[in-house]
């Protein structure tokens, strides 16, 4: 399993992108390092040693991907220090729910000042992140490169930025740095494992999860990552069987229940994957995990056909958020029941999802860049709302107007996501070449775009491209998501399709 908060939340990316993928150690701002190692690192700001030290343990954790034991000692860390932004930062990025997310990075943000500059670049970088400013977080990211080219977490996590915009090659580059300075530094080779996955390059990506599992063989996640990549080339026995060697180290890893129910789905065994999701929920130990075992459970439905029930599994969710008042949360719930009803042809019902997720958005105590960020996703769901009703004119205008916003931010995931309606909207009016050229720059790991290129190969007359892109539709294997869920089923269809 990456360490991604997304995942955890239910969110759309439109919301927020933290910085999830590790952060810096640090020391006392005016003591020297403790060992030669930390020369040339983040230095640490806190006037407590005991705290350092729970900060320290919490670290070690949360990037052994293990962040429900990792919250303990951050909570610690802050009680022994008020003043330990970095330890908010990190209890931020290790928290189960959106709503804990976004109060102890605000915390983070307050403390800033009174931290050392290598960690309130950090901090920035961050905030940039979770406001969906990624040049601002890049510029960020930057300076702390500058300043400190040797901390292996520096470059730990400029990879993951590159690995966010899907910039691969990029990403894959910064991994391998972070193992050059630290060889023994652990979430990098489980990162660039998924950035290899990411590129198709399977052999490497398996080369890169078995040293992680070498490095720390006594951990669940090495071989819940190694089972993705299983999971991924369609070798789904081989890797539930990696999953359940997680769960036997650690039988509360929930995210292994998460991906061993993706592979009962994907052999047919609805039933199964339906028993392993209530067996996650039971076991759950924070609302994060009840709720993804939850959205897991409106996947599954949704893929077998039953929109009705995913719905109902969705409305769990969303009282769950509801009762914490979690406002981003339940923004992404609404949004995602938006969909599914999209998927029903019951657009109106839809447009009063997405209606009231706007409003709820709006009327949280988010920051205006969230908010206004909500507000730029609403536009595009209004424009694919306007597509599936074939009011083809309304939506070439709101996506005219979401295009210049994403623009406006220099957004990648947003800009791609204008290309995707601009391709929607082409393909609607059986314009095929437009509508290759525009999807050709969508977003390429959402499986709809593949999906929807296979189509449009098809129509115009290229029986090899549409056999290509329906085939990467049709086994795109991902972990539950609903993205996938409204097309594989349509895809394998389209693969098989003699026609193509």
């Amino acid at each position: 399993m990456r360490s991604h908060q997304l995942l955890r939340f239910g969110m759309s990316a439109f919301l927020f992108s933290a910085v999830t993928w590790g952060f810096a150690a640090r020391a006392t701002v005016a003591a020297p390092a403790d060992t030669a190692s930390d020369i040339g690192k983040i230095p640490i700001t806190t006037k407590s040693d005991e705290a350092r030290k729970e900060y320290l343990l919490g670290r070690d954790l949360f990037e052994r991907l293990l962040a429900q034991e990792s919250l303990q000692h951050f909570d610690k860390a802050i009680a022994l220090d008020p003043d330990f932004a970095f330890a908010e930062l990190a209890r931020a990025n290790s928290a189960p729910t959106a709503k804990e997310f976004f109060e102890h990075q605000e915390k983070a943000i307050t403390l800033a000042d009174q931290a050392s500059e290598g960690e309130r670049l950090f901090i920035l970088a961050n905030e940039a992140g979770a406001n969906g400013k990624p040049v601002d977080q890049k510029q960020y990211l930057d300076k702390l490169l500058a300043a400190f080219p040797n901390d292996e977490r520096v470059q730990f996590n400029l990879a993951g930025y590159y690995f966010g915009q899907q910039d691969y090659s990029e990403a894959i580059a910064h991994y391998k740095k972070a193992t050059e300075i630290s060889p023994n530094y652990s979430p990098a080779y489980n990162l660039l494992g998924y950035a290899y996955r990411q590129q198709g390059n399977y052999s490497a990506a398996e080369q890169a999860f078995k040293k992680y599992v070498e490095l720390i063989p006594n951990d669940p996640n090495p071989y819940d990552s190694y089972a993705e990549l299983l999971l991924k080339m369609g070798k789904f026995d081989d890797s539930i069987a990696r999953y359940r060697k997680a769960l036997s180290i650690d039988p509360h890893f929930a995210n292994s229940h998460f991906g061993i129910a993706a592979g009962l789905m994907y052999l047919g065994k609805t039933e199964a994957a339906e028993k392993e999701l209530q067996t996650m929920a039971d076991q759950a130990r924070n609302d994060g995990e009840r709720r993804t075992a939850l959205f897991g459970s409106t996947v599954v439905a949704v893929d077998s056909g039953k929109l009705s029930k995913g719905l109902e599994a969705m409305d769990k969710q969303y009282a769950i958020a509801e009762k914490k008042n979690d406002a981003a949360a339940m923004a992404g719930d609404l949004q995602a029941k938006g969909n599914i009803l999209l998927e029903m042809n019951r657009y109106d019902t839809a447009a009063q999802q997405f209606d009231r997720a706007f409003q709820i958005m709006q009327a949280s105590n988010l920051s205006q860049q969230i908010k206004d960020n909500a507000r730029l996703l609403h536009t595009f769901n209004t424009a694919a709302l306007a597509i599936a009703r074939k009011e083809l004119g309304a939506a070439k205008k709101t996506t005219q107007e979401f295009s210049s916003g994403a623009e406006a931010l220099k957004n990648p995931a947003q800009l791609r996501q204008a290309h995707e309606l601009a391709g929607r909207i082409a393909l609607a009016e059986n314009d095929y070449s437009k509508a290759i050229a525009e999807l050709e720059q969508a977003n390429q790991q959402d499986p709809r775009n593949l999906y929807r290129l296979s189509r449009a190969y098809q129509a115009n007359g290229d029986a090899a491209k549409a056999q290509e892109f329906g085939k990467k539709a049709a086994e795109f294997n991902s972990l539950p998501a609903l993205n996938y869920a409204f097309i594989r089923s349509k895809a394998r269809t389209m693969a098989a399709s003699k026609k193509l």
